[in-house]
């Protein structure tokens, strides 16, 4: 079944040399990465150890001539083979402006030509390396991202590229790479990006090639549904129980006992008892007992090691602070829990659902060493800080934690300070958080598409606001399988076929036009609501939307009683410039109801 299987750097598949060249079908969807992805990918580069492993990518290989072009079907992993040459092709356009004309720069111009030549085969025919998907204009929009960056020649992007995925991932790169730091310096300069790229060529994937669509069927099952593999909480906890019991002989049962305790604490979710173990070091390496030397910050790549360092210092000790400390993270993830003050559980539980995960160093120091401090109050502030900071990037995913490390430290040596005080302060220092100039620049574009959940979390916000208790709808609810029952509704669709009555509607029967304010319009604050019935109103019509009812003749449309919904209920058509007006007043809201002022 499996020709063969490699652990190949990416230098070696996107090499200059290599004969390889890597085809996307053209069933296969399209490109879906979004920033989060690019972000993680970006720093886990960056900031891992030199070989950092991508993962795995299957591809179906039936050529015959060994010594010809090597046509290799991506059957799994074009996500990633796209980005990295997106990745690529933003580091080619970095290096280029750094180019003078000067003697010295020989070195940058060798590594563009190997750089153009990792994407397009040598020879006049400029053969690309990866063809991707069709599927979204995704083909047509890498081909003008060739040209943008320099490495093709004569290509012109199709209408509207710059609001699709594939451009946004070459923007987000460029971002990067020419981004700032707090003095106005470039973090990465020629050499770092040169570095950078050294980080990229030497990550590797597991190139597995097979012979047919049915062996690459069968391997990606089996990939899917292997075993559940030890997380670090099974690791470190087998080390621990290990080192107690030589301290203390015959006591495995009872530390067993406090261990499931510990864990009832932290739930079974692999992830959170991760994020304790990190976020536990985070928040407490000041102490002499947890500090392990030259380490400032807890990773994933490093967490095994602080353990095993801090277990062979003294195992009993860290045992009891791990246990009492697991109590106190057990108020951040499950806020409902006796004892959380009924105003600190709201806000925590707003904190979880913006994605303010990374502020439980600070939260969980608080709770430790600072426990009257105005926690509420607090945590309602990091709730506005995460909106804005999760649809601005800025600051940028890799410094939240070095952040809130640098807030505890702060807190610590003012102990005599107010709590809130400092953290308002420090978080709205410059560069710890955007404009509101850039803040309602987010908020008037694409918002849905930079992020989903902001952009829920926001539209549940404005509607949270015009509720009283007589009309109170819980828009957090989720169902029997775990999914919110009020989700985002296009009020325009988002769907690639735009239907007949909305080609009328939004641009008088013109296909053309109306594909182009799809893609400029569609993702929008104006455009966008809450519904209960999402799947059901899809492609309808405006007013089929408007006025759809259920079975028992309840309003389930536009008509719901939701006040977001008010002028949409009584709107007799939906056009561009009532999207425009929506979003204005949507966008003044949104920053009224999370300034940081």
């Amino acid at each position: 079944m499996i020709k063969s299987a490699q652990n190949k750097p990416v230098s070696e598949l996107l090499s200059v040399d290599s004969n390889w060249r890597f085809k996307v079908p053209r069933y296969q969807r399209e490109y879906v990465w979004r920033r989060d992805d690019w972000a993680s990918l970006f720093d886990d580069l960056w900031e891992n150890p030199v070989g950092y492993f991508l993962g795995s990518m299957i591809c179906i290989n039936r050529s015959v001539d060994t010594m010809g072009m090597q046509e290799l079907e991506v059957v799994d992993g074009q996500q990633r083979l796209t980005t990295l040459s997106v990745l690529y092709a933003a580091i080619h356009t970095c290096l280029k402006e750094c180019c003078s004309g000067d003697d010295d720069d020989d070195d940058i111009r060798h590594e563009l030509f190997n750089l153009r030549h990792r994407l397009v085969f040598r020879g006049p025919k400029k053969i690309l390396r990866l063809e991707p998907s069709y599927q979204g204009s995704n083909f047509e929009d890498y081909a003008a991202i060739m040209g943008h960056s320099g490495i093709l020649k004569g290509i012109d992007a199709l209408p509207n590229a710059g609001n699709r995925r594939l451009f946004r991932a070459y923007r987000f790169f460029m971002d990067r790479l020419d981004e700032l730091d707090n003095k106005g310096r470039r973090v990465f300069d020629a050499e770092k990006i040169k570095a950078f790229m050294g980080r990229l060529n030497q990550a590797s994937l597991v190139k597995i090639e097979v012979g047919s669509h049915a062996d690459a069927f069968t391997l990606f099952e089996s990939l899917n549904n292997r075993g559940v593999p030890l997380s670090a909480l099974d690791l470190i906890k087998n080390n621990l129980l290990a080192a107690l019991e030589k301290e203390t002989p015959d006591s495995i049962d009872e530390n067993f006992t406090k261990w499931t305790k510990l864990l009832e604490n932290l739930t079974d979710d692999n992830a959170i008892q991760e994020r304790f173990l990190r976020q536990y070091y985070n928040a407490f390496k000041h102490q002499k007992e947890v500090e392990v030397p030259k380490i400032a910050l807890a990773t994933r790549s490093n967490i095994i090691r602080i353990y095993e360092t801090l277990i062979g210092r003294d195992a009993s000790w860290l045992f009891e602070d791990l246990v009492e400390k697991a109590k106190l993270f057990n108020k951040l993830i499950m806020p409902l829990s006796d004892g959380v003050p009924v105003k600190l559980a709201k806000q925590l539980l707003d904190l979880d659902r913006i994605g303010g995960t990374p502020a439980y160093v600070l939260m969980l120091f608080l709770l430790a060493e600072r426990p009257k401090a105005d926690l509420a109050g607090i945590c309602e502030f990091l709730v506005r800080y995460f909106v804005r900071r999760n649809l601005t990037d800025v600051p940028p995913t890799r410094d939240l934690a070095r952040l809130f490390i640098d807030i505890v430290g702060k807190l610590r040596s003012t102990p005599d300070k107010d709590a809130k005080d400092i953290v308002r302060a420090e978080l709205t220092a410059k560069g710890r958080i955007a404009t509101d100039a850039m803040f309602k620049e987010k908020l008037a574009g694409s918002i849905y598409w930079d992020n989903v959940d902001a952009t829920r979390f926001i539209l549940c916000h404005i509607e949270e606001e015009q509720q009283t208790r007589e009309i109170f709808t819980d828009l957090w609810e989720r169902d029997e399988k775990g999914d919110f029952i009020w989700t985002v509704e296009h009020i325009f669709p988002q769907g690639n076929n735009i239907p007949t009555s909305w080609v009328k509607m939004i641009a008088n029967g013109d296909a053309d036009k109306a594909k182009d304010y799809k893609e400029k319009y569609v993702h929008k604050l104006g455009n966008l609501t809450i519904s209960g019935y999402n799947s059901k109103l899809g492609n309808k019509a405006f007013d089929e939307k408007r006025d759809r009812k259920d079975s028992r003749g309840k309003q389930v449309g536009y008509r719901n009683g939701l006040s977001l919904n008010k002028e949409l209920a009584e709107a007799k058509s939906w056009k561009i410039a009532d999207i425009e007006k929506r979003t204005e007043r949507l966008v003044e809201i949104a920053a009224r109801l999370f300034t940081l002022k």
